[in-house]
């Protein structure tokens, strides 16, 4: 982990020193094309191939069957199955709450009242990542706020093991979620696959989930064909802290989300020198102990601690930096909160542990990365669909706005435009 001092350097060159440390490949657009064009034009033979080259080298077929999800269900920790109920309860609790399906009637004029309405996006993929580790937590956060919302078709997604088997914890998430339609694909094939449809794997309207950069720069090419949620890659936690913060928990955060992968990343934002030696006095005696070092010691060095003159540049730079996931374990915790514009989700207070979010807060773990935070929200249950509006005009309300209708369609010389409304006045 760097240590950058901002009296040393100024905060812009701070921000691209970090922006240039996150995982950007430039030749992974040319690598995804190809394969996003193969699948479109050869369907499930090209998605064979894929799935065959970059996962399990003698796949048969990219179907998961009932059985096998059954077996992989029946098949998991009684503790673990009980942890996703529990993780699940609160999600939907959540997410229930923040649905709005209709909302309030507005009576812009007399006689003219204008609302909109909650509509579920009838098909949907949903992408569970299964590379470096499998998440059955995301197929949690996917596919409850999917039900929740009233999809009528939900796909998922997710790559198989060498032996062609997905991740049993998976499937028995999806198999809790009553998610029935499972297939053996990852990669940018797997977003080709459900963007353009093949024989077998259904074309859907949306496609949500996290995933590495060939999923991500896939997700942003086949935008326009299909919706997405937003740009959701490598990992990346921001954490406020100042000489209150516990050194201990602060590196304890730190860690959990660089052993996402090689390419996550960890910033600290501090105005305390003290506390910046001391966590990482802490990251080297905890990292001894996590199954998962040699990630985290190769994602370590795209981190950093930020040291900081005052709060007002801690806050600055936080929202530039705009993180994924954003703790804040300060006695100006008030001001932070008022003064953070960007991020994705944000964790007040030194109990807040970032992983409670990731299970079972209830919250969502599907969350804009890489500074995307500045214009995508978190996702959620309205996610999975649109408002539509809709307006209702009594005979009254005609009469009050026909003059100004009128008016305006002159003006735009649309003669059509005027006469709809007055022949209803003649």
């Amino acid at each position: 982990m760097q240590t950058l001092d901002i009296s040393k350097t100024n905060p812009t060159q701070i921000l691209q020193i970090i922006r240039n440390q996150r995982s950007k490949s430039e030749d992974v657009e040319n690598i995804v094309k190809p394969i996003l064009a193969d699948i479109r034009q050869n369907g499930d033979a090209a998605v064979l191939k894929y799935a065959r080259k970059f996962d399990s080298p003698d796949l048969k077929t990219f179907v998961v069957s009932e059985k096998e999800i059954s077996a992989a269900y029946n098949s998991i920790n009684p503790k673990l199955l009980a942890s996703l109920k529990i993780a699940k309860k609160n999600i939907e609790k959540f997410h229930k709450a923040s649905l709005i399906r209709k909302e309030k009637v507005v009576e812009t004029s007399r006689g003219v009242k204008v609302w909109r309405e909650f509509r579920a996006i009838e098909k949907v993929g949903l992408y569970i990542p299964g590379g470096k580790a499998a998440y059955p937590s995301t197929v949690l956060m996917l596919a409850i706020p999917a039900q929740i919302a009233g999809c009528q078709e939900i796909v998922i997604c997710t790559p198989a093991d060498k032996a062609g088997n997905c991740n049993p914890t998976v499937l028995a998430a999806a198999k809790l979620c009553g998610v029935k339609k499972i297939f053996k694909v990852g990669g940018s094939q797997a977003i080709a696959a459900m963007a353009f449809g093949t024989e077998t794997i259904p074309k859907v309207y949306k496609i949500f989930g996290p995933g590495n950069q060939f999923v991500t720069t896939a997700k942003m090419l086949v935008y326009g064909e299909v919706d997405i949620d937003m740009p959701a890659g490598p990992s990346e936690v921001g954490i406020i802290a100042d000489n209150s913060a516990n050194p201990a928990f602060i590196a304890a955060d730190f860690l959990s989300q660089l052993e996402h992968g090689e390419d996550s990343q960890s910033v600290l934002f501090t105005n305390s020198a003290a506390l910046i030696e001391k966590v990482k006095a802490e990251i080297v005696k905890q990292i001894e102990t996590l199954s998962r070092k040699a990630i985290i010691q190769i994602s370590l060095q795209k981190s950093f601690a930020i040291l900081c003159k005052n709060d007002a540049e801690i806050a600055s730079l936080a929202n530039e930096y705009a993180a994924e996931h954003l703790e804040i374990v300060a006695k100006n915790e008030a001001f932070f909160l008022k003064a953070i514009q960007n991020a994705g989700s944000i964790f007040l207070g030194e109990y807040t542990s970032e992983p409670l979010g990731d299970y079972a807060t209830g919250a969502n773990h599907t969350l804009p990365t890489s500074g995307f935070a500045k214009m995508f929200s978190p996702l959620s249950a309205d996610s999975f669909g649109k408002m539509i509006q809709i307006q209702k005009v009594s005979k009254a309300g005609l009469q009050k706005l026909s003059q100004t209708v009128e008016t305006i369609a002159t003006s735009e010389g649309l003669d059509a435009h005027k006469n709809a409304i007055s022949i209803r006045l003649k």
